[in-house]
């Protein structure tokens, strides 16, 4: 199986590491910077995948969507989110219509990105 690896585009990369680390528990795993005052390329990895975001305009625009599959525990994810308050999202779960054996939630991050997790009890 080949390997996805999406782009994000961001545009403020505290923001971007409060919602994906800081709220999600994701962990930065490299970054780039041609120079002091350039955009920031961060690679950030958590629930068994790795995400790009990126503050580069040419990159990618803003309102993507992806899909986590798979997801273990993510009755107990969801609720450790939630205990995090973070103010920004609370989002509820439920049902997938497609699978009746799956729950999901979807997250919308401070950028217009959407996120939907999927997975088991």
């Amino acid at each position: 199986m080949q390997t996805i690896k999406p782009v994000f585009r961001i545009f403020d990369h505290q923001k971007a590491i409060d919602f994906y680390c800081g709220w999600l528990g994701f962990e930065v795993v490299g970054e780039h910077r041609f120079g002091e005052n350039f955009p920031l390329y961060l690679r950030i990895q958590g629930q068994g995948v790795e995400i790009h975001l990126s503050e580069h305009h040419g990159d990618c625009s803003p309102g993507a969507k992806i899909h986590i599959e798979n997801v273990p525990s993510l009755i107990k994810y969801h609720a450790a989110l939630l205990l995090k308050d973070y103010k920004y999202n609370k989002p509820g779960i439920q049902k997938a219509f497609w699978d009746s054996k799956l729950y999901l939630f979807e997250v919308i991050d401070p950028f217009g990105n959407k996120i939907i997790f999927t997975g088991k009890e």
